[in-house]
Parts: C-alpha cells; structure tokens; sequence
C-alpha cells in the first residue's frame, strides 16, 4: 500500500502503545494515539497526537481532521482581530489614564468615608456635652437656643460634605465609567467574534462514522446531549434527581462542544481510517513525557478517552461498532456487607466496583440494595458516598431526622473518616517523608469529568494527613510486594485522597489500580477503613472498623 502513514505489520502485536514511531524529542507532555486497522487484507497500524506539536515528521502521523491554522486562512484571520481587540483593551488597562482614574476613585472614596465620619464623630461628642449639661440643669433660654443652633449647624456640616463628595464621586465614577464604557464594548465585540468564530471552526469539522455518514461537530454535541439528557435518563431509571452539570444541561441553541474538540487521537486516527477505506480494529492512547503541572498523567500510562470532548464524538463515530478503544478496571462484582443496623442508621462495606447511589446505568447500587432490603420503612439516604472504585464504610440513615443529624455532623467535620491504599513499591525511591500533610487545591477538570486537577487559583482547599505503615504483598497470588499507607482526609473533595497521592507535588505516585490517574490493575487499592460519629438518636459514639491488606 502506497501510503506512509499506513504501518505495514506482520502480526498483531500484544500490546499496542509500544508500536508508536517517536523519533524526535518531547518538549512537553503529550497524549499519543495507535489504531490497528485492516485495509485490503493487510494487518497495519496509525498513529497521531493530541493536538498540535512542532519539529515533527507529519507523515509518520494522521493529519488533523480540519486544519486550521494555515497562515492566511479564515481562522487565522478572525484570530488576528480577536487579537487586536485584545490588545486594544490591554492598552486601555494598563495605560496610566485608565490606573489614574481607578486611583481618583479609590482616593475619593476614602477621603469621603474619613471627612464624613470625622463631622458624624464631632456632631456625637458635640450632642454628649449637650446632653450633660442638660442633665446638670439651670439651661438659660439663650444657652438652650445655641444648643439648637449648633446641632444643626452640626447636622448640616455633615449633610454639606456628603454633597461634596457626592459631587467629586460622581465626577470621578464618570471618569472611570467612559473607560469602562469602552472596556464593554470591546469585550462585547470579542465575545461575539469569538463565539462566531468557534462555532464556524466547529461546523467545518465534519467527522465521519463506520457507516460513511458525516456529521459536524455542533451536531454530534447537540445530539448526544439531547439523546443521553440526565432528565430522560432519571425518568427511565426512576431515580433520584441531581442537579445536572453545566456540561448536561439541556438548551434549545445546539450546545457549543468544548474548545479542542475533534483535535484529540481518537477522533484523527478514525477519521483518516474511514476516510481511506480502512476497517478499525483496536485503539489506544497513552501518554509520553513529563505531566502537567495542573494534571495527573504518567509517562507510558494508557488512559481512556476523556468524557468532555471525545465521548460524544466517538458515540457517533463508533456507532454500532465494537472497537476495543481502553481497558479499565474488571473488579468482579462482590456483595454488599451490612456491618451494623438499628431503627434510625446502617454501617455497610461497600465492596470496589459498587456504585454509591444510582448512575446512569441499571448497575446495583449501595441505594437500590438498601432500599429494596428496607422495602416497609422510608426509602434509605445515603448520607456521604465513595467513588465507585473505592471500598469501605459508608452510613446510611433511615429517616429524615437522623439524615439532617447526620449531615450536620460531617459539615461541621466532627466524622473522623480513616483510609488505608496500596502503593506501588516505587514510592520507597521518592524523597518523601513517611508522615507527613499534603494541601493541594482542587477543581473538577470540565472537559474529562470526573477527573480533577490541582488549582492554585481557582480550586476548593483540600488536605490530607498520610502516614506510611509498611510493605505487604496484594496481588491474586501475592507475590507481589506494594507499600500500605494511611490517610485521613480533613476535607471531602471528589478524588482527593488519589490526586493527593498521584500528583507529583503530593506522593507523586498514584494509588495501585487508579485508571484515572495511574495503572491499572485488578482494583482501586483505596479503602475506607475506619470512621466514628455520635448516633443521631443516642448521643452514642459510634466507631466502626474493617481492616484491609494486613501484613
């Protein structure tokens, strides 16, 4: 076959990532992709990369699916006004008219509140005295009527320099107000080019399905938004309400896919296939070089595609198709142990892989297994959840009045919850103390939910106490050897203590068997091992323990 970015191969190879043809250095992180593909009765292979990198060979690689960074095309036009206008309001924020008039005001504000409390202080030790000297009595008719003159002198002192300055305010808000002015209608303008502009990229990608059929992006996102809507998908189930996210949020306009859509590997390896003829038949990505200092991401790792931007892509270009694309976690499915159970509460060991509350699937959960279990008394609620992966102790209340108890109790963080993990034997090489505090702040990751990543500006503070406990062997037949540490979260953010152990500014090693932010493996090693509150009825302290990975 007269095509270079088809790789001829021989024989299907045991594992996929390690066909990739890098022969030029990473200067940065990079999610990397192969799609093992059939054409004409030969086995081969194509590769890509996650969006757009320099000093590459582009024939080794499957183009983009649009390409719009050409020097004098439409986009990079419209890019050069939208970067003019930002410029201009650049300018306009840093020139020293605009810093001026932000200090005229402040100034004038300030000097207001001082002059009119200074006139406010004097009128109240002006009345004290007034006041006093009636209390002593023998006020003489004219005294009495000074004493009138000179409150009203008072009052109207502070009347005339809030005028004043109502004056000097206004004149300074007007100053600062013909920049803004000026500031919000070039955001305006920005706003408005930028929008047209990302919704004409995202109509020009036009994607592909195994079948032929094409669709662009606006449509691809409208589509499975409108298909997979939380509300439909609850009303089937019959379960509990959420909020929706932003990102599930039904509109009637067509829902604007997120920026970078249709540049990951995914989307690029299946288009070139289709396009050319070719059957898919296996795919992976995984990422090379160093992480992210905001994400999680090991070098060599293979992780799924993200949620935000491929899901629906893929939805559509996979229609029908069983193409193997990752491999996740196949813990086997284990029953729900009920540790503790009286009228008002229950203490369960929810096994790993067992959802908390109902999803989107028809998968059992902690919730419909109490709920079914506890079938003549008010439906149970959950009153704190695991991820789905992670094993442990969870409280569940069976009515209203021990729930609001409860609730309150773990907003107030008098709950002690203790977790025990497994670490890859690695961890010992690393110079990180054995005990120690990890304060990382973290946000959901908008466009791979549920991952989070660290943010210094913008995430929710969340700290994690860990200790090191020792080596034990896990594994199906245990031989092999992993490092068993203790954590106690201070704070209850969504994948704390795995970001907390993962991200190269905590632990810097991921907990065994998190696919999200390390390897896989038979299972999430997270346990909640051990948590103690007051019964909401008694008053009692309550302390429940399940040990896991002893030595």
């Amino acid at each position: 076959m007269n095509d270079r970015r088809f790789h001829h191969l021989e024989a299907r190879p045991a594992a996929l990532q390690e066909l990739l043809r890098v022969d030029f250095p990473l200067r940065e992180g990079k999610m990397f992709g192969i799609l093992l593909v059939e054409k004409d009765g030969e086995l081969g292979y194509l590769q890509a990369y996650s969006g757009q990198m320099e000093g590459i060979s582009e024939e080794e690689f499957v183009p983009p699916v649009f390409d719009y960074l050409q020097p004098d095309g439409y986009f990079k036009q419209h890019e050069a006004e939208i970067s003019d206008i930002n410029r201009r309001i650049a300018d306009i924020e840093s020139s020293e008219a605009y810093l001026q008039a932000q200090r005229n005001l402040e100034n004038t504000r300030r000097e207001a509140t001082i002059a009119i409390n200074a006139r406010k202080e004097e009128m109240a030790r002006a009345k004290a005295l007034r006041d006093r000297r009636r209390e002593s009595g023998g006020i003489s008719e004219e005294e009495s009527r000074e004493m009138t003159r000179q409150s009203q002198f008072l009052k109207a002192e502070v009347h005339r320099a809030k005028k004043h300055f109502s004056e000097l305010l206004s004149q300074a808000e007007a100053e600062l107000t013909a920049f803004g002015l000026q500031l919000s209608r070039l955001k305006s303008s920005r706003k408005q080019k930028s929008d047209q502009l990302q919704r004409w990229l995202f109509s020009q990608f036009v994607l592909l399905n195994a079948d032929g059929q094409a669709k662009n992006l606006l449509d691809i996102f409208h589509d499975y938004y409108i298909e997979n809507s939380p509300a439909r998908t609850r009303i089937a189930q019959n379960a509990p309400f959420n909020a929706p996210s932003v990102n599930e949020k039904l509109v009637g306009d067509a829902l604007l896919p997120p920026s970078g859509a249709g540049e990951c590997c995914e989307p690029k390896l299946l288009q070139y296939a289709f396009r050319h003829g070719m059957k898919a038949l296996e795919m992976v990505t995984f990422w090379l070089g160093p992480s992210p200092k905001n994400e999680v991401r090991q070098h060599g790792q293979v992780y799924p595609p993200c949620n935000g931007k491929c899901k629906p892509i893929l939805d559509w270009m996979l229609k029908g198709r069983n193409i193997s694309v990752c491999q996740q976690n196949n813990a086997e499915a284990q029953p729900l142990e009920v540790i503790y159970e009286d009228d008002e509460i229950a203490v369960v060991n929810k096994p790993s892989g067992m959802l908390s509350v109902p999803g989107r699937s028809s998968q059992a959960s902690v919730y419909s297994i109490m709920k079914e279990r506890w079938a003549d008394c008010d439906s149970p609620v959950i009153v704190h959840r695991l991820d789905m992966d992670t094993s442990g102790l969870l409280i569940l209340a069976k009515d209203k009045a021990s729930h609001e108890n409860l609730q309150k109790q773990f907003l107030a963080r008098t709950v002690k919850k203790r977790y025990v993990a497994l670490l890859p034997h690695s961890v010992l090489d690393r110079n990180v103390a054995r005990e120690g505090v990890i304060s990382l702040p973290l946000r959901p990751d908008e466009n791979d939910r549920p991952r989070q990543i660290v943010d210094f500006q913008n995430g929710k503070p969340a700290t994690t106490l860990y200790r090191f406990i020792g080596e034990v062997a896990f594994g199906k037949a245990q031989t092999e050897k992993a490092v068993k540490i203790e954590l106690q979260p201070l704070t209850g953010r969504t994948h704390q203590l795995r970001v907390h152990c993962a991200h190269t500014l905590g632990l810097g090693t991921p907990i065994i068997g998190d696919t999200l932010y390390g390897k896989s493996s038979d299972r999430l090693c997270l346990h909640a091992e051990s948590i103690v509150f007051v019964h909401p009825k008694t008053g009692r302290e309550m302390k429940f323990e399940v040990k896991k990975w002893e030595k």
